[in-house]
């Protein structure tokens, strides 16, 4: 279980998160959707210590730190018990796809050469990728490159994975194939996930629990059918507004 308390965030005299509590039980996909600006990436930032926080405590299974007093060795901690999938792909542009993976494995979990590749094989195989594991990012289109990275967070075997709009960055052809296998991998592996998201209607189909951000803070929280289709908040009720006809028929 990840959970996350008091979280608070701003940047000068912008405040951009106001207290917010975050908890995802083992196994469990939480959603986080609301508008632009609303501190959605910054909060997911904040939980791997890729934004320093002002203030908060997180608790990743039996370990919690208080987030205002972070160690280096427990920054370390943190960041070996999480891996995060970017929204613009953040590969090594001189490293092969399989090298992408393996380097973290080497670096960060100390594991030797020869069981990183296999590992990295395995989850290449498993995002539909082993072809291209020779080729370079530019190589590769969008949906290719995320779904290696897709493949890197998977190989580190983290407590929790985070996606920080996973999709943002992609044609919208390739969008679906991308948010199908996050889909796979989340039912069928049940890896613990929080996801940074604009697609409702995947949001619906792949989430346990459903939190709307706003000015900063968690607004709204519950299942994807209570939060989508019976907003009790009147800044949710407003924002699901924009989505009311993909929503009609997905509910």
């Amino acid at each position: 279980m990840i959970k996350l308390q008091g979280l608070y965030k701003s940047y000068g005299a912008k405040n951009i998160l106001n207290g917010i509590d975050i908890e995802v039980n083992k196994g469990e996909t939480v959603a986080i959707i609301g508008p632009s600006g609303a501190g959605k990436s910054t909060a997911l930032r904040c939980i791997n210590i890729l934004e320093r926080p002002d203030k908060g405590t997180l608790t990743i299974g039996e370990k919690s730190y208080d987030l205002a007093k972070l160690t280096s060795k427990e920054i370390l901690e943190i960041r070996q018990s999480t891996a995060m999938v970017f929204q613009n792909f953040s590969l090594f542009e001189n490293k092969t796809a399989l090298q992408n993976i393996t380097l973290p494995l080497i670096k960060a979990k100390k594991i030797n050469k020869d069981e990183a590749e296999k590992i990295a094989i395995e989850n290449l195989t498993q995002v539909g990728l082993l072809d291209w594991k020779d080729h370079y990012p530019s190589q590769l289109s969008g949906g290719q490159q995320q779904r290696v990275g897709i493949a890197r967070a998977l190989a580190l075997n983290p407590e929790v994975i985070l996606f920080d709009e996973p999709t943002s960055a992609l044609d919208p052809e390739k969008v679906q194939d991308v948010l199908e296998i996050i889909k796979r991998i989340s039912k069928e592996q049940h890896i613990t996930s929080v996801i940074v998201t604009h697609e409702l209607e995947f949001a619906l189909d792949v989430a346990d629990k459903i939190m709307f951000l706003a000015d900063g803070k968690v607004v709204e929280e519950g299942t994807a059918k209570e939060v989508l289709k019976n907003p009790k908040d009147e800044r949710t009720v407003k924002f699901l507004g924009h989505f009311a006809d993909k929503l009609e028929y997905v509910i």
